[in-house]
């Protein structure tokens, strides 16, 4: 069951990379995971990798037009 809910968190982690946000892996296996899908889907991401986890940065060309999410009340 945990590796499904691994998987829901990774592909909806890749939609919002799709979109320009940045996701968040605090494991090294949730990071091994995502960096499995974004090669897959040659998604091209800048890695910040920090002792508390890895942030995974969209990289956007000029050309490249970012469509946002739009912003939820917290």
């Amino acid at each position: 069951m945990e590796l499904l809910t691994q998987k829901m968190f990774v592909n909806e982690k890749v939609e919002r990379m799709k979109k320009g946000y940045s996701a968040y892996a605090e494991s090294p296996e949730m990071a091994s995971l995502l960096k499995k899908e974004i090669s897959k889907l040659k998604l091209k991401v800048y890695e910040d990798i920090t002792e508390m986890g890895s942030w995974f940065i969209p990289e956007t060309s000029g050309d490249q037009e970012i469509k946002r999410l739009p912003k939820t009340p917290l």
